[in-house]
C-alpha cells in the first residue's frame, strides 16, 4: 500500500542487513509513522503480544520471521534443534485465537529441519519467511480480485448511488502484509471507479477501526465515516447499509468465525436486516482440526485496562487517560465466535464459497478426509 507515495509492507527485511526485520510500530498510528526494528525472536514475540503488530496474516507472517531470528540465533551456538522447537512454543503462546500463529510457525519448523547444516538451516528460514510474507500479499491481492465481483454486482443496482459497505475491526492492509483480506475487495472496486462508501467500526477497546481502517482508507483516498461500534443496526435498519465484510483470525473447517468482539452482533443484525455479511480469509486462517467455533476457538483475553484506559493525541502529544472508575473491574474478551449460519459467503484467495463443511472442503479438496 501506499503511503504519503511511497509503497510499503507491513514486515520486511532491512535492505542492508538481514538480521533486521521492519515494522510499522501501530500502536502508533494514525498520529504518527514509526519504523521499529526487531533483530531478536524475543522482540518479535513482545511485537505480537504487546499489538505492534497485529491482524491475522501479518503476526503470521511475523512469527515467520521470528523463527528465522531464532535460528539466527540458535547458529551462534545453542542446541539448534531444542532452541527453534522453544522459540515456536514461545510465538504461538503470544496470541491464543489466532490460528495464523501455529500455522507460520511449523511451516518453518518443517521446512528448517530438512537443513544439513546451521547456515543450511538459516538460509531456509530466511527463505520460507520471504515466502510467507509474498503469499500473503498475493492470496489477499486476489481475494481483491474474487470479492470486488460482488460489490460490482450490488453497484449495478444502485443507480450510480454509493455502494455502503460496512466493516469491522482492521482487516485491511496492516492487518496483513498488503492489500488486506476484507478492504482488498474495497481497494479493488474503488481503483475501478466504483462509487463506495465504508461505514468504519470505533472497534473498542482498542479502537482498531478508528485509528487503523480509517487511516489506511483515507490514504487510498476511498471515501468513509467512522461510526461508534453499536450504530451498525441503526444503519441497517434505514438502508444505509449494502453489505458487510469484516477479516477472521480463525475460521473452522464448517464455516464458524471467529473475530474481534462485536463482529457476532454485527451478523445478528445483518441477519435480521436481510444484508449481505462477507468474511474474507486467506487459506491460512483456515482451522483444519476443529469443527465447532464457538466450543473449540480459544478466546484471548486481554488486560482489563485497555478497557478501562483510553489513548489519543492531546496537545501534539499521545496520551492515556482513565475513562472508568478507579475500582471498577473490567472484562476484556477480543474475540466472538459468529456461527457459519450467519455469513452469507466467505471470499477466499481460490473464489468465494458458502460458509458450510462442503462447499469449503470442495474449494480446498486437499483437506478432504
Amino acid at each position: 500500500m501506499n503511503v504519503n507515495g511511497r509503497h510499503y509492507r507491513t514486515i520486511w527485511v532491512k535492505k542492508d542487513d538481514e538480521s533486521i526485520i521492519r515494522i510499522i510500530d501501530q500502536r502508533r498510528l494514525p498520529h504518527e509513522l514509526v519504523i521499529e526494528d526487531l533483530t531478536a525472536v524475543d522482540d518479535v514475540a513482545a511485537a505480537i503480544k504487546d499489538m505492534h503488530v497485529r491482524g491475522a496474516g501479518l503476526i503470521g507472517a511475523a512469527a515467520g520471521y521470528g523463527m528465522y531470528l531464532a535460528a539466527l540465533e540458535a547458529e551462534k551456538g545453542n542446541s539448534f534443534d531444542d532452541y527453534l522447537n522453544a522459540a515456536g512454543k514461545k510465538l504461538i503462546s503470544t496470541r491464543p485465537t489466532a490460528v495464523n500463529l501455529k500455522w507460520a510457525v511449523n511451516r518453518q519448523l518443517k521446512a528448517i529441519m530438512k537443513g544439513d547444516s546451521p547456515a543450511d538451516k538459516v538460509a531456509i528460514a530466511l527463505k520460507t519467511a520471504n515466502d510467507i510474507a509474498d503469499e500473503d500479499a498475493d492470496y489477499c491481492r486476489r481475494i481483491g480480485e474474487h470479492g470486488v465481483k460482488i460489490i460490482e454486482g450490488i453497484a449495478a443496482g444502485k443507480n450510480g448511488n454509493p455502494v455502503n459497505i460496512l466493516t469491522h475491526c482492521n482487516a485491511g492492509w496492516l492487518a496483513f502484509v498488503d492489500y488486506g483480506s476484507a478492504t482488498s475487495p474495497v481497494y479493488a472496486a474503488f481503483d475501478k471507479g466504483i462509487n463506495l462508501h465504508v461505514w468504519v467500526d470505533e472497534t473498542r477497546p482498542r479502537n482498531q477501526g478508528a485509528s487503523l481502517t480509517a487511516w489506511e482508507l483515507g490514504q487510498h483516498g476511498v471515501p468513509h465515516t467512522v461510526i461508534p461500534d453499536n450504530a451498525g443496526g441503526h444503519l441497517m435498519q434505514h438502508g444505509l447499509v449494502d453489505m458487510v465484510i469484516v477479516g477472521t483470525d480463525r475460521t473452522t473447517y464448517t464455516g464458524d468465525v471467529a473475530n474481534k468482539t462485536g463482529t457476532y452482533l454485527k451478523a445478528l443484525a445483518a441477519k435480521d436486516n436481510d444484508i449481505p455479511f462477507y468474511v474474507a480469509l486467506p487459506s491460512s486462517t483456515f482451522d483444519w482440526e476443529i469443527r465447532d467455533g464457538r466450543k473449540e476457538i480459544p478466546i484471548e483475553e486481554r488486560d482489563p485496562d485497555e478497557v478501562r484506559y483510553i489513548e489519543g493525541i492531546c496537545e501534539g502529544e499521545i496520551k492515556r487517560v482513565l475513562l472508568t472508575p478507579k475500582n471498577s473491574n473490567a472484562a476484556n474478551y477480543a474475540f466472538d465466535v459468529t456461527p457459519s449460519e450467519l455469513v452469507t459467503g466467505l471470499i477466499t484467495e481460490r473464489g468465494i464459497c458458502a460458509a458450510n463443511e462442503a462447499d469449503i472442503l470442495n474449494l480446498y479438496p486437499e483437506h478432504k478426509g
